[in-house]
């Protein structure tokens, strides 16, 4: 598994959190990510969904975790499946 884009985050209190891109996908005009805390295959670390709540006139992008339990779970099993050739496995 190759991590090719790092996001940082900034949370409501100010701090920094760098996350790694699995995946990405559009679903009914909503762009989601997959990524991780992970920075190397050998460790292992925490996936989350993110979703782009982004407005065109936006600057920056926008990313809200998914915690919708329904909504994480059939974001989770399209990334699943467009990530079963990548050495990743998903649990809940």
């Amino acid at each position: 598994m190759t991590q090719e884009e790092k996001i940082t985050l900034q949370t409501d209190s100010g701090e920094s959190i760098d996350l790694y891109v699995l995946e990405e996908t559009r679903i009914n005009g909503m762009n989601y990510l997959m990524v991780t805390d992970s920075e190397t295959d050998d460790e292992e670390g925490e996936c989350y969904i993110l979703k782009d709540v982004s407005k065109p006139e936006d600057g920056d992008a926008l990313y809200e975790f998914v915690e919708n339990e329904d909504e994480l779970d059939y974001l989770g099993r399209i990334f699943a499946e467009l990530l079963e050739d990548m050495d990743v496995e998903i649990r809940k």
